[in-house]
């Protein structure tokens, strides 16, 4: 009796247990037949961006495996990277990130100066793009994660999303800048400048000529970029880009030294060039008597302190200047310099502050020159670009990705420019910033923690998402 009493019981659990599965079931298949109706209505995959952040997952150990492939495209041996525009490793290079963009999915296309463009096209195609990318090229004896995150981090944030399954609503696009780096022909953000549509850049790359006496066009036709007669080509129209987002290392110390995840920046310092000449006599160094002396090496001297006197006397610390190249002629240590050269770098967030220090500098060349006796031959502004404030909208956006990560964020000004300043002409801007070793850029000691470069890869696609659904 207790035995078929026992039998009774499990048999009404057993029941009870299967009509209640079949409530959750039947739940569960109406909850998935909605999605998909919502899915084959919107015509993209119902997968908003809070629900991507537990899924975005970055395979670290490739990404740091092709940042180490990347670096061996050097001209000088390792750790440190030296990739110059159109030279042989840039080419072998450029090769080596169009692989990656079709391993991944994307469609590619270059522009007449070797822009490099890989898209993943969304459900709403005719909507303008999200872009996203930075640049590859090193100056000599540099390191290899400056540019090179924004790029294969920007490959690894698109193969993040599609792991996640993630649709976009418009289009997402890397972009593989050109010469962000002057060190070849003397101009910062080459590729960019152009997609802003710089026709002063486009005329004077006619006659442009690198160190070697090789002009912008022989160059260009060796790496395979044959059409250089018409740059117009490269430009695009204002609104191209729904938005540009870079991912880039700090180049600072600030994030590394206070222990934050990353940086969301709010402004791009911008920077001017000069370029300064004196001329004075010369001389044997024991027979020209010191008061009888137009030493055009002591007027770069004064000069440079005369620089950092009104950089510091700006009043913002946002304000810096840097005398990188001074060189004397003849050069000779028993030889009074006849000739000197000075190249100033001078930055701020503030134009008009930036500007006024300028003026200042060309005063104190002018007053120099004539107390020392010697000719200024040349005060030559080469550039002086305004600044770039990041979009609200895009700010916001990596904040609330930083955020739904769970990573500790700071806002912050880059000191350093990149091409998100020229991108900001033609698109809404912004960018992220990871923590690097002593804030080292530049040098072949520069670095990047894979686990911080993965949480930068992350914030990106988030953004990414969020931007291609807006």
């Amino acid at each position: 009796m207790a035995l078929r009493f026992s039998i009774l019981v499990l048999s009404l659990s057993l029941c009870l247990l299967s009509s209640y599965f079949g409530v959750i079931s039947s739940q569960r298949d109406d909850h998935d037949s909605t999605i998909k109706t919502m899915v084959e209505f919107s015509g993209y995959q119902i997968n908003e961006p809070h629900s991507l952040s537990s899924s975005l997952s970055v395979d670290t150990q490739s990404l740091q495996k092709q940042i180490d492939e990347l670096s061996t495209f050097s001209d000088t041996p390792a750790p440190s990277v030296t990739r110059v525009l159109y030279s042989e490793k840039d080419v072998l290079a450029r090769r080596y990130i169009k692989n990656l963009m079709g391993l991944s999915g994307l469609s590619i296309r270059e522009d007449a100066v070797g822009n490099i463009f890989g898209k993943w096209v969304g459900s709403e195609a005719e909507l303008a793009p999200v872009s996203t990318g930075s640049h590859i090229d090193a100056i000599p004896y540099s390191g290899k994660y400056d540019g090179v995150i924004g790029v294969l981090g920007a490959i690894e944030a698109i193969n993040v999303l599609k792991r996640s399954g993630f649709k976009p609503k418009r289009s997402l696009e890397v972009i593989m800048f050109t010469s962000e780096e002057p060190t070849r022909f003397g101009i910062s953000c080459l590729g960019s400048r152009l997609l802003a549509g710089s026709q002063e850049l486009a005329e004077l790359l006619k006659t442009a000529v690198d160190g070697q006496n090789v002009s912008f066009t022989d160059a260009a036709k060796f790496a395979g970029y044959a059409d250089t007669e018409d740059l117009s080509s490269v430009f695009l129209q204002k609104g191209s880009y729904s938005a540009f987002v870079e991912l880039h290392i700090e180049q600072g110390p600030i994030l590394e030294e206070e222990e934050i995840s990353i940086g969301v920046v709010t402004a791009i310092a911008a920077p001017a060039s000069i370029k300064v000449d004196f001329e004075g006599n010369g001389g044997h160094a024991g027979a020209v008597l010191m008061p009888k002396r137009n030493d055009a090496g002591l007027a770069a001297a004064e000069f440079a302190l005369a620089v950092e006197k009104h950089v510091l006397e700006s009043g913002s610390i946002d304000t810096v200047g840097t005398v990188g190249i001074l060189e004397l002629h003849p050069g000779a240590i028993n030889s009074i310099p006849s000739k000197s050269h000075v190249e100033i770098d001078t930055r701020d967030i503030d134009e008009k502050r930036r500007n006024l220090v300028i003026e200042k500098i060309r005063d104190s060349a002018i007053t120099i020159s004539k107390a020392r006796g010697v000719s200024l031959s040349e005060f030559k502004i080469v550039n002086q670009d305004p600044p770039a404030i990041s979009e609200d909208s895009i700010t916001k956006s990596t904040e609330s990705a930083c955020q739904q990560l769970k990573f500790s964020y700071k806002k912050m000004i880059s000191r350093a420019y990149h091409d998100s300043l020229f991108m900001a002409r033609i698109s809404p801007m912004g960018m992220i910033f990871i923590p690097c070793y002593k804030g080292y850029s530049h040098k072949p000691e520069e670095f990047a923690a894979p686990q911080d470069v993965a949480n930068g890869v992350r914030v990106l696609a988030l953004t990414l998402a969020k931007l291609s659904l807006s």
